[in-house]
């Protein structure tokens, strides 16, 4: 098993454990591959809910310019029900499952296929 394949099994757990819902694994796997690099790096991998830089970028760079989706209020409170969902007090929310969450949150999933 590469170690892509391991962090993809691990972030389907988190799903699963942490958010209550099982994740459509071959779009868990588009949206890992579209994180790149980021998922093997500590710092790059996780999203801080509670920093308000962080949560910019997610809008910027993963809603605004992957997703194609219009700025405004409704991505705010999109990027808040996931970071909800998956647990404020829960340290480590992987970019990868946030992306996937708000994937699924937009119904954004042709995106990826």
């Amino acid at each position: 098993m590469s170690k892509r394949d391991e962090l993809i099994a691990k972030y389907a757990e988190d799903l699963k454990s942490k958010c209550g819902m099982t994740a459509d694994m071959d779009l868990l796997t588009k949206v890992t591959i579209g994180c790149g690099p980021a998922i093997y790096n500590d710092d790059a991998s996780t999203v801080s809910g509670t920093d308000q830089s962080e949560l910019d970028t997610v809008k910027n760079n993963f809603l605004i310019k992957k997703l194609g989706l219009s700025d405004g209020a409704a991505l705010d409170a999109g990027i808040d029900a996931v970071i909800t969902t998956y647990g404020k007090s829960n340290r480590n929310k992987y970019r990868a499952v946030v992306y996937y969450m708000l994937t699924k949150h937009f119904g954004k999933e042709s995106v990826y296929g």
